[in-house]
């Protein structure tokens, strides 16, 4: 700021002033539009497959395979979402797919709050030792539990079921119980303490308390589980043997495998139908999702 001069005395400049160059706001704003338009061309670029498989999916057998491609199909077939959904039990995988998402929500929900709670609010000997020992799991592949989860689950009568895709959600993962214990370190420990010289248990605490604070954490744990069931193909894979239960990552791979590779344009129309419910879930919980990403917190106690 200029200041004005005094009475008697010459006008100084102060040398302290913001000095702003003449070209300094038109270079900010082209590195701004710069900057936008890198992230739209990388976004276009991270988009270009579904939006082939969209337009795939809407295209003549005849213009599928043409060369040079055809990006645009000059005659649009939205039938094609009919055929694929009537060539296969599409219906019925959908259903399969569904109750196993819910289930699995339901139970990393349930136990991973619980585990969790257990990590970050309570205090008992050997704590950070089972939570490092948690941790340690993340290192092992999941093709080396294969041949002894298929040998339990088949002692279990379990193989040819659903169960073996939605029963081990009740019994938590290490990177939910990571993900909600680290946010659950940012709830300040005053409030439990004052629950708990009010009488309050600790399953009133975890459960009227904790809980609702924690719940952008929730959210991300639940969008987390229902996205690995819903794109889970191993597990269906291994573990299911009757075609009446298959989910629809499987039944997607049976349709192409069982006509001896299918139509790519009713391929594509089904990949379509699959992935859309994801988007619609994302766009739905979006708010959810960032906050809660924004909100971890990785604090120590």
């Amino acid at each position: 700021m200029m200041r004005l001069p005094e009475p008697n005395r010459p006008f100084e400049h102060d040398p302290f002033d913001h000095v702003v160059w003449p070209g300094t706001y038109w270079f900010k704003r082209a590195l701004r539009v710069g900057l936008y338009t890198l992230l739209v061309l990388l976004a276009g670029l991270f988009l270009l497959p579904l939006l082939w498989m969209i337009m795939t999916s809407l295209k003549p057998i005849d213009q599928v395979m043409t060369s040079p491609p055809v990006w645009v199909p000059r005659e649009w077939q939205w039938e094609n979402y009919e055929h694929a959904t009537n060539a296969i039990p599409f219906w019925t995988y959908t259903w399969n797919t569904v109750k196993v998402c819910v289930l699995n929500v339901i139970g990393a929900l349930l136990s991973t709050s619980l585990v969790a709670y257990g990590f970050a609010c309570l205090k008992w000997p050997g704590r950070d030792k089972v939570f490092v020992a948690s941790l340690v799991t993340l290192m092992i592949p999941f093709p080396v539990l294969m041949v002894p989860l298929f040998s339990i689950y088949l002692k279990l009568g379990w193989i040819g079921t659903l169960k073996p895709l939605w029963v081990p959600a009740f019994f938590g993962t290490a990177t939910n119980i990571f993900l909600l214990r680290q946010y659950l370190l940012t709830i300040p420990q005053d409030l439990g303490d004052a629950a708990r010289i009010d009488g309050a248990g600790e399953f009133r605490i975890f459960w009227q308390i904790v809980l609702p604070l924690a719940r952008p954490a929730l959210m991300i744990v639940g969008l987390f589980a229902f996205l690995a069931a819903w794109n889970d193909f191993i597990g269906p894979l291994i573990f299911l043997t009757d075609k009446s239960l298959y989910t629809l990552a499987l039944g997607l791979q049976d349709f192409h495998a069982g006509m001896g590779g299918a139509p790519y344009n009713l391929l594509m129309a089904a990949g379509t139908l699959i992935v859309l419910p994801v988007f619609v879930l994302f766009f739905i919980f979006q708010g959810s999702f960032l906050r809660g990403v924004s909100l971890q917190g990785f604090s120590r106690r």
